[in-house]
């Protein structure tokens, strides 16, 4: 049976738009995080999302209406007690996540979907801040920023993760309007190995005078068919959130994902990327 009561631990970006998306397919979302201002600002901009949305034709004004009438939001862990999955999408940081869900743990009914959408640490790593009865019922599922514009999802099972699972967790995805991949649970994943080592050489190129991110950037998109070039999208995702998982990538695989000089200076002098206002590219007029 399709599940309804759908629960997301985290109100950033990442985790506001999978509730957005499991709300526009029609799913009651509970939607929580540390305080009623990150709430408050979630929902403004899941707002402002499905405005642009419907001033590019994708969404009707009346799929707001819906997706935000099915969308509540709580500080209260104990109303998760009735959801039939939760996705996890709190900040990258293993501790984090791990006390995330020692809270969680005695609330959840027993046979609760629960997922996390962290986008490099591996899933059996996560599950072992599980008790071993919950781990079949724990697996991954990586979305893409803009959630609300990707449409792929790398679902990862651990190493206890149950089949059952895994198609439940398949069938959610398809159901709010995603491609699910089944991949391998190693640090990174699959895509993330793939572009941060994309990024990385771009850095080097900009840090050897070959090109200016801007040039880099149109040069990708016209050259390469990508939509947007690597450092538009480097500030999209925020760059100390990518520095984070090159740091990851790099204690699980060595050099070839050693983080750049130039993006440890622009995260420690607070470049981070649109939502600063500023990171390879100057926001402030935008």
């Amino acid at each position: 049976m399709s599940m309804t009561k759908i629960g997301v631990i985290g109100a950033g970006m990442m985790g506001s738009e999978i509730a957005l998306v499991m709300a526009l397919a029609g799913k009651h979302v509970r939607l929580t995080d540390r305080d009623q201002a990150s709430l408050d600002r979630a929902l403004k901009n899941l707002a402002g999302v499905l405005d642009k949305g419907i001033q590019r034709g994708f969404y009707k004004p009346e799929d707001k209406t819906r997706a935000l009438g099915n969308i509540e939001t709580t500080l209260d862990l104990g109303a998760y007690r009735d959801r039939e999955a939760v996705v996890e999408a709190v900040f990258e940081d293993e501790a984090i996540k791990g006390e995330t869900y020692r809270k969680l743990e005695p609330i959840l009914p027993a046979n609760c979907l629960i997922t996390s959408n962290t986008s490099s640490i591996p899933i059996t790593v996560l599950s072992s801040y599980w008790p071993a009865a919950r781990r079949p019922r724990f697996l991954g599922t990586h979305f893409f920023s803009p959630v609300s514009r990707m449409g792929l999802v790398e679902v990862i099972p651990g190493l206890d993760t149950a089949e059952v699972t895994v198609k439940e967790a398949f069938a959610l995805c398809t159901e709010a309007g995603k491609t699910p991949v089944r991949i391998k649970d190693v640090v990174g994943f699959a895509v993330n190995r793939l572009i941060h080592i994309f990024w990385i050489e771009a850095i080097r190129l900009v840090e050897e005078g070959v090109a200016t991110p801007e040039d880099i950037d149109t040069a990708c998109k016209l050259g390469m068919g990508l939509p947007v070039g690597p450092f538009r999208l480097m500030d999209g995702v925020t760059n100390n959130l990518t520095l984070d998982v090159q740091e990851i990538l790099h204690k699980a695989y060595g050099d070839r994902f050693l983080p750049r000089p130039l993006m440890k200076q622009m995260v420690k002098a607070g470049y981070n990327g649109r939502k600063a206002g500023r990171g390879w590219y100057r926001y402030e007029k935008e």
